[in-house]
C-alpha cells in the first residue's frame, strides 16, 4: 500500500508492519475498511474531509508512544486529535496516522490540594463535571465540547481568565510523548524549557497525555445573557468598552452579535431577529452582583435580560446549542489593545450581516490577571491585549461558502489595521506570517526548542513552528 509521508513524498507501508503495530496496541486501530472509519475521521468543522490511512484510538500512554514511534519510523504524516474542535482541522490528515486521545479522558480531582489531573482527550465538559462537585473550577473556554488539550496548548481564554489568568497560567505540569518516543514529565521544576514552550505552542512539541491544573473555589456565578436591539450596537459597544475598563477582575463580559434561535429560553417575538448582546460572568460575592450589573440593566432598555445566579458549568455550556459539530466553519480573529471608535463603526457595518444563528461575532476580554504575566514567561506572547475578537461563519450548506467566506474576510480585513496580534487557536490555514504573529518575539526561542525536541518536524500538522535553520516555505493566506 502507498501512503504520503511527512515530507509529501510517496512511500510504501508494509502490511506486516501494520499488523505488528496493531498487536502492540491496547486501543483500537482503524483503517478505511473499518465500519467506524468515517465516524472516527469526522471533526467539528464540516469543511474538513480528510482521509487518514490509520487512526489509533489510544487506550493509554503506551499506545501513544507506540504510535509516535510507528509514524516516525514509517515516515507517516502524524496528527493528534484531542477534542477534534480545532477549526483548521489539523487533528486529521490525508494518508497519514492520527493519534486519537478521545478514550483518554479521565479527570482526577484532588479537592485538598485543589488540583486536577486531566487526560489528553478530555473536554471542558469532562473537567467541569468532575471539579464542580467539589465547588472548584479552572479557566477554560466558552463551549464545553472543546477539547482541554487543544484550547490549553494555544493559551486558553475563558470566563475566568480576568480573575485567574489563561488556562496555561494554571497549568502545573504536563506529561508529554516527544518525537523520539520519550515520555517526559514537564513542569517549572522539570524540563522547564519544554514546559515554557508547551504553554502556548504545545502542539509543536509532542503529544500531551495528561495535564495538571490548579483549581479555584468557583461554584455558583452571577451571569447569563442580556440582549439589545441591533440598531443600538454603537452605543452597546461604547458601553461595553467603558464598562470593561472599570471592571473588577471578578467580572468578565463577552460581546456578541447573534441571530436569536427559535426556541426556549428565548421569547417567540425575538426568534430569528438579529440582535447584539453581552454574556456576563461575575464570580465575586453574590450580594454585590446586582450592583455590578446594574449599568447593563439600566441601559437600553434591553430586549431580554437573563442574568442571574447559575452553576458555573451551566454558564460554560450556554454557547453549546449554537456550536454543533459538523457545520461548515470559517473563522478569522485577532487580539486588540483597545476598541476604538473606528472599530466600533466597522462592527456596526459588518456585524448585523451575521449570516446564520450558528455564526459568531464575539469579543472576549483578555485583561485582568491574564495581563499580569510577562510576555516572555510563556510561549503565549500577547499579554498586552485587552480583547480578542473572532468572526466566524457557520452554516450547513457548502454552497453558501463563497458568500460567507467573503463576509468573514471583508469584516476581518476592515478590522485588521487596528489589531495587535494573532491568536493561534483561531487560525485556519493562513500562512507562515500569521503563525509568527501568534508568538511575536518568542518565535525565535520556539524555533530553537523545536530543533532540539523535534528536529525532523514530525509534529507539523498544526500551526507549525519549523525547527531553527529549516528552510522556510510561505503558504498563501486563506
Amino acid at each position: 500500500m502507498q501512503v504520503t509521508s511527512t515530507e509529501n513524498v510517496t512511500t510504501s507501508l508494509d502490511a506486516k508492519a501494520v499488523r505488528d503495530f496493531a498487536a502492540r496496541l491496547r486501543g483500537e486501530l482503524i483503517d478505511p475498511g473499518n465500519a467506524a472509519y468515517d465516524d472516527a475521521r469526522r471533526v467539528f468543522n464540516g469543511m474538513i474531509d480528510r482521509h487518514p490511512r490509520l487512526i489509533v484510538r489510544c487506550a493509554d500512554v503506551a499506545d501513544v508512544i507506540n504510535s509516535v514511534n510507528f509514524a516516525r519510523d514509517q515516515g507517516l504524516a502524524l496528527s493528534v486529535r484531542g477534542g477534534g474542535h480545532n477549526v483548521a482541522g489539523s487533528s486529521m490528515n490525508d494518508d497519514g496516522l492520527v493519534i486519537d486521545l478521545s478514550r483518554m479522558r479521565d479527570v482526577r480531582v484532588d479537592p485538598v490540594q485543589r488540583t486536577a489531573r486531566v487526560g489528553g482527550g478530555a473536554t471542558w465538559a469532562d473537567l467541569d463535571h468532575a471539579s464542580h462537585v467539589f465547588g472548584l473550577a479552572t479557566p477554560g473556554g466558552q463551549v464545553s465540547s472543546t477539547g482541554v488539550g487543544g484550547l490549553t496548548l494555544g493559551g486558553g481564554i475563558g470566563h475566568l481568565s480576568r480573575k485567574y489568568g489563561l488556562a496555561i497560567d494554571n497549568l502545573l505540569s504536563v506529561d508529554v510523548v516527544t518525537a523520539d518516543g520519550a515520555f517526559v514529565a514537564a513542569s517549572a521544576q522539570e524540563h522547564p524549557d519544554l514546559f515554557w514552550a508547551m504553554r502556548g505552542a504545545g502542539g509543536n512539541f509532542g503529544v500531551v497525555t495528561s495535564f495538571e491544573f490548579r483549581l479555584y473555589p468557583v461554584s455558583m456565578v452571577f451571569g447569563g445573557p442580556i440582549i439589545y436591539p441591533v440598531e443600538q450596537v454603537r452605543d452597546v459597544l461604547r458601553l461595553y468598552r467603558d464598562y470593561m475598563a472599570a471592571a473588577p477582575d471578578d467580572l468578565s463580559v463577552v460581546f456578541a452579535f447573534m441571530i436569536v434561535p427559535p426556541g426556549p429560553p428565548f421569547p417567540e417575538h425575538l426568534w430569528h431577529k438579529t440582535m447584539c448582546g453581552l454574556l456576563v460572568c461575575y464570580t465575586g460575592p453574590l450580594d454585590q452582583a446586582e450592583n455590578i450589573v446594574q449599568p447593563l440593566r439600566q441601559f437600553g432598555p434591553p430586549a431580554l435580560d437573563m442574568i442571574g445566579p447559575m452553576p458555573y458549568p451551566v454558564l460554560q455550556s450556554l454557547f453549546d446549542p449554537i456550536a454543533p459539530s459538523g457545520l461548515q466553519q470559517y473563522w478569522k480573529g485577532d487580539f486588540v489593545t483597545a476598541i476604538s471608535d473606528e472599530m466600533i463603526e466597522i462592527h456596526a457595518q459588518y456585524g448585523p450581516r451575521i449570516p446564520t444563528p450558528f455564526s459568531i461575532v464575539h469579543i472576549y476580554p483578555v485583561s485582568g490577571a491574564a495581563n499580569r504575566v510577562g510576555a516572555d514567561e510563556t510561549a503565549f506572547a500577547h499579554r498586552n491585549a485587552q480583547f480578542v475578537h473572532i468572526i466566524g461563519a457557520a452554516y450547513p450548506d457548502p454552497a453558501d461558502t463563497p458568500k460567507n467566506v467573503a463576509w468573514v474576510r471583508e469584516y476581518w480585513s476592515a478590522l485588521h489595521p487596528y489589531v495587535s496580534g494573532t491568536y493561534v487557536n483561531f487560525l485556519m490555514e493562513e500562512g507562515e506570517e500569521r503563525v509568527r504573529g501568534s508568538y511575536g518575539n518568542n518565535y525565535a526561542r520556539l524555533a530553537t526548542l523545536k530543533q532540539r525536541y523535534d528536529p525532523t518536524n514530525l509534529f507539523r500538522m498544526n500551526q507549525n513552528i519549523k525547527p531553527r535553520g529549516a528552510e522556510e516555505h510561505e503558504t498563501s493566506p486563506s
